[in-house]
């Protein structure tokens, strides 16, 4: 336990990092089964326009680069949020073996909350799974980024937001 929580502590730094690049705080720290840190990112869609630079996403394209392969086998990914199901399924076909996250996402979470991708038997593999590791820290950081965006931006027609 003492290990889930310095890697999720750096898996905060890195969402820390997002939140002050504007982009929502959720970062990624992926740990080989020596304890060896693979890759760290945080999430990028805004800056790098790509609507699959997830902190996950990037993390296992990291890694994979690093090691020659995209088997990441015997790996422990820790995330700051419950991964989406496009992150989720990429866990299962990049074969982690478990998955330490922070806060639960009722709305969109995949590895528990609304799905269970990474634990669906259909699947060929199947991921260990701990929720709800300083999710405190995980939702502050949420809470407040976008507690910030809500102050900054205007209801515009069809009710949606628009940032200033």
């Amino acid at each position: 336990m003492d290990a889930d929580i310095k890697f999720m502590k750096m898996a905060l730094e890195e969402a820390s990092l997002a939140a002050e690049d504007e982009e929502v705080p959720v970062g990624a720290v992926l740990v080989s089964e020596k304890g060896e840190i693979l890759a760290k990112a945080h999430n990028k869609p805004i800056s790098l326009c790509d609507p699959t630079a997830h902190a996950e996403i990037l993390v296992l394209r990291e890694a994979s680069r690093k090691i020659g392969n995209y088997r990441l086998l015997g790996t422990t990914l820790y995330v700051t949020l419950e991964p989406c199901p496009m992150c989720a399924g990429a866990l299962v076909y990049a074969r982690v073996k478990r998955l330490v996250f922070g806060a639960f996402d009722p709305k969109a979470g995949a590895c528990g909350s609304v799905y269970n991708i990474v634990n669906d038997a259909r699947l060929n593999h199947r991921l260990e799974v701990l929720g709800g590791v300083l999710a405190d820290e995980a939702l502050a950081l949420l809470k407040s980024f976008f507690k910030k965006k809500r102050r900054g931006a205007r209801v515009v027609e069809g009710g949606g937001l628009e940032s200033r």
